[in-house]
């Protein structure tokens, strides 16, 4: 009896040994991370806005992980081949994506298929900035406001056209539903991004669009175009004379929401590096310089962790799925 409790106990203590050891390496990774290089994918083109927001915060968390902060940018299917490429990633916290509201929750809505689920593939970590954008015309379209611009196309059944940088994004979507609302059969045209939209606008190929302050200030200063109103809550920082949409009685959902830059990780991600993560994102976007850079691109910083940013994002997602049914936009 004796000899077998012995070796009973031996057992037990050579399979807790063997658990502990097992259990090592993943603590080990989780205490010294991060002790690599960490990737960064940021889904569209360098030189686009969150390409450069990526850089300025990539250069600052570089300073505080003690580790390099390598941007890799994976353009192409409005986000997806990027985003997908993290949510397929190991989930060690060594490859993040920095990426818009569009790869990380309203392609869902637009999509038949995607090669990955959002909410099942990826954990959110950081939401960084809101991303407002600005109402601009064509000098031609005789309104200054945005009360005046739902007469004035209402009055103008079929003769308006309203820019986006693509199907389901946010200027397609509000474009829509100013159409629908005012019941001015407005024509939407794509492009295939942000300058080419604005130059058309210029030329006056369309009448109006929404656009980042980033592309559309200079013109709107030089006179080229005129800034009816701003999207979100609040006026933005840096045209802060142009009042919000919702200020001047618009009070839709469509014009109160607005799209946002965010940080994700793969799922399943230990919590600890998530953490670690989120708090770096935000100590670099306390940062003066930082503060003003993003300021000046027309971003809305935010004040997040991954709590605060599940919350919103589980408040918005039905916000978003009702504008893209009412837009009727739907992409294989």
């Amino acid at each position: 009896m004796t000899f077998r409790l012995s070796n009973r106990r031996a057992l037990l203590c050579a399979t807790a040994a063997v658990a502990a050891l097992c259990a090592m390496p993943h603590a080990q990774a989780q205490n010294t991370y991060p002790n690599k290089p960490i990737r960064m994918v940021v889904p569209f083109a360098a030189g686009g806005a969150t390409d450069v927001l990526a850089r300025v915060l990539g250069q600052k968390m570089s300073a505080g992980l003690g580790q390099p902060i390598v941007i890799d940018n994976k353009p192409g299917a409005a986000g997806i081949i990027g985003t997908d490429a993290v949510a397929k990633a190991p989930a060690d916290g060594y490859t993040v994506v920095l990426s818009l509201s569009n790869s990380l929750l309203t392609n869902e809505f637009l999509y038949d298929k995607l090669p990955y689920d959002s909410q099942r593939d990826l954990t959110l970590v950081y939401q960084i900035a809101m991303a407002p954008l600005v109402l601009v015309v064509h000098p031609s379209v005789p309104v200054k406001t945005g009360p005046e611009l739902l007469k004035y196309a209402a009055a103008n059944k079929g003769k308006l056209a309203y820019g986006s940088y693509g199907v389901g994004a946010y200027p397609h979507l509000a474009g829509a539903h100013m159409s629908m609302a005012t019941q001015s059969d407005m024509n939407h045209v794509a492009y295939k991004g942000e300058a080419p939209m604005v130059q058309d606008l210029i030329g006056g190929q369309i009448q109006m669009a929404y656009a980042s302050a980033l592309v559309a200030k200079p013109h709107i200063e030089s006179g080229k175009l005129r800034a009816v109103g701003v999207t979100g809550e609040r006026r933005m920082g840096t045209l802060p004379d142009v009042p919000t949409l919702a200020e001047q009685g618009m009070k839709d959902e469509a014009y109160r929401v607005t799209g946002w830059l965010a940080i994700a990780v793969p799922a399943n991600t230990p919590k600890a590096i998530v953490n670690r993560l989120a708090e770096e994102v935000r100590k670099a976007t306390q940062q003066p310089d930082v503060q003003q850079r993003v300021a000046a691109m027309g971003f809305e910083l935010k004040d997040s962790s991954p709590e605060l940013f599940a919350a919103a994002y589980k408040a918005e997602r039905p916000v978003w799925e009702r504008l893209i049914k009412q837009s009727g936009a739907r992409l294989e």
